[in-house]
């Protein structure tokens, strides 16, 4: 099989075949562009706080904290921060300090360091809490998590909540994977949806104030919390990110292109516990897949006989952080409308125990099995793989899935704020 080496254009081109229909004439406003456009009425006379990171920005990719802080009619007293930092620049799992805003002199409370819930001393003084923050449609990434944890904090404080709101990328139709076991909520799994959940920031936080047992809060302090959703202008469900007419700007370190926004759908969970490799620090991260000691085209081969709908692999190559040359078989998606985003992923690992002629997961370690849970939502599927290995019905799960995701899209929608 030759081997291909994709220009950095053409993977973006292979997002998956998303882009299904013309791109959308009317540019999406995201949530800030509508504030503005209303002269920040809603902030005017109150002090303000800003949790975001650097992919807070407007359609023109102005800095959302440059935006509040210039506005004459708005007071931005203090900046909060989420994994990553308000920076963006932090590996995962780093904890980050207390800081101030070069730019502008403000504070800057980590929400990921010592504390990941605001501090009453943080809010002192907060009339209302902006919270700007880019989520990618994907359960275990943890900006939602800061997003509840602030909530109910501001809440406890009577601090009202602003939600900015801004576009799913994968859209707001797709829904798929795992639901998650109420018993395993964890800051890589805040709320009980499906691993794509199909909703928007904005969505999730109507959802959690009105639904008992999203939040922690006693049901009169979520019912007395104060909530504004600024929602979007041009946005509709049917609508991922490349048909938006925005700019993808870096989510954090490992989600550096929209490619990759996909791709953590589709590999991250598979390739945890095992040896698969999913190409995290080249040009494709989570879009490579590769194992040591497998032949690319062996690995091609077997990715392609598990005939999957709306994907295939092709042999391709990509340069890591040290300039190396990483080989590997390339997740190329040609049909979003048949695509599972996640049913890679749970192919992956009896795959993984086939190829590595052993079980990986049964031997893993107490912590890791308890972080692999968190991460899929599902107990049930620990038992299958750790018990079955190669055997694993990943395929029998996958459907049942579906159905629980199924009837999930369809009472989420009463909440829906787009069509």
């Amino acid at each position: 099989m030759p081997l291909i080496r994709l220009s950095l254009l053409i993977a973006m081109a292979l997002v998956g075949a998303i882009a299904a229909t013309a791109a959308n004439p009317a540019p999406v406003l995201p949530g800030i562009d509508v504030l503005r456009e209303g002269d920040f009425e809603p902030l005017k006379g109150k002090r303000v706080g800003l949790l975001t990171h650097p992919a807070g920005v407007d359609s023109s990719g102005v800095s959302t904290i440059t935006i509040l802080h210039e506005a004459a009619q708005v007071n931005l007293v203090a900046l909060f921060g989420p994994e990553h930092g308000i920076d963006g620049k932090a590996p995962a799992n780093d904890p980050i300090e207390n800081q101030t805003h070069a730019a502008t002199g403000l504070p800057v409370f980590s929400l990921y360091g010592k504390y990941r819930t605001p501090t009453d001393a943080m809010l002192e003084g907060l009339d209302v809490m902006v919270i700007d923050l880019q989520d990618i449609g994907v359960r275990s990434y943890t900006y939602v998590s800061c997003m509840r944890l602030t909530l109910e904090a501001c809440f406890r404080n009577d601090i009202e909540v602003m939600i900015l709101d801004r576009p799913n990328p994968l859209g707001g139709e797709k829904v798929d994977g795992p639901p998650m076991d109420e018993d395993l909520r964890s800051y890589v799994g805040s709320f009980p949806v499906p691993y794509v959940h199909g909703l928007t920031i904005g969505e999730l936080a109507r959802i959690a104030k009105l639904t008992e047992g999203w939040l922690d809060l006693p049901q009169s302090v979520r019912n007395s919390g104060r909530l504004t959703i600024i929602p979007m202008k041009n946005w509709r469900r049917s609508m991922t990110w490349d048909q938006t007419g925005l700019e993808w700007v870096p989510t954090s370190p490992g989600i550096p292109t929209l490619s990759s926004v996909l791709g953590y759908a589709m590999t991250g969970l598979g390739a945890e516990i095992n040896a698969f490799r999913h190409g995290f620090g080249t040009e494709y991260s989570f879009r490579l897949l590769s194992m040591p000691g497998i032949e690319t085209d062996h690995l091609v081969d077997a990715l392609n006989a598990l005939k999957l709908r709306g994907v295939q692999f092709v042999k391709a190559s990509a340069t890591d952080a040290r300039g190396n040359t990483v080989e590997g078989a390339y997740v190329q998606v040609f049909n979003w409308e048949t695509l599972r985003p996640t049913a890679l992923s749970f192919h992956m690992m009896p795959l993984a125990c086939k190829l590595q002629q052993q079980n990986p997961y049964a031997s893993a370690t107490a912590a890791r099995i308890s972080l692999f849970n968190k991460h899929v939502g599902s107990q049930a599927w620990w038992t299958e793989i750790s018990t079955k290995g190669a055997d694993a019905d990943a395929r029998g799960f996958i459907e049942r899935w579906q159905s629980r995701s199924d009837k999930f899209r369809v009472w989420a929608a009463a909440h829906h704020i787009y069509r």
